[in-house]
């Protein structure tokens, strides 16, 4: 079994509870759902739930009506997921800035965890 953690920044806001507070209750069951699927087959799932956006980055892939949502995520020591940012898909391809966001929170996490 996996973990699920958030990643929280210095000042303890945590980006993808944000996002997840702004979707519509419908997309925001259906994105917590993705979640507790990922956290029953972790680095097992594969499309259409999940992606690998490389570096270690992978997308969580939600559909609900017409609309798409991702959440990004990586794995860490101990079955951990640690889950960073979401956003709106609103074109097909993904947007650089928040793939960019989530390496940056990856490596973050990675240095101020790296004695776990």
């Amino acid at each position: 079994m996996f973990e699920i953690e958030f990643y929280r920044l210095e000042d303890g806001t945590v980006p993808v509870e944000k996002f997840l507070d702004k979707l519509n209750i419908k997309m925001r069951n259906k994105a917590l759902n993705s979640l507790l699927i990922l956290e029953e087959f972790g680095n097992t799932l594969r499309e259409p739930y999940s992606k690998s956006m490389g570096e270690g980055i992978f997308e969580l892939r939600i559909k609900f009506a017409g609309d798409i949502s991702r959440l990004f995520y990586f794995f860490f020591v101990n079955n951990k997921i640690i889950v960073t940012n979401g956003f709106i898909k609103k074109t097909r391809k993904t947007p650089k800035s928040e793939l960019a966001l989530a390496r940056k929170y990856k490596k973050d996490y990675e240095r101020s965890h790296k004695d776990e």
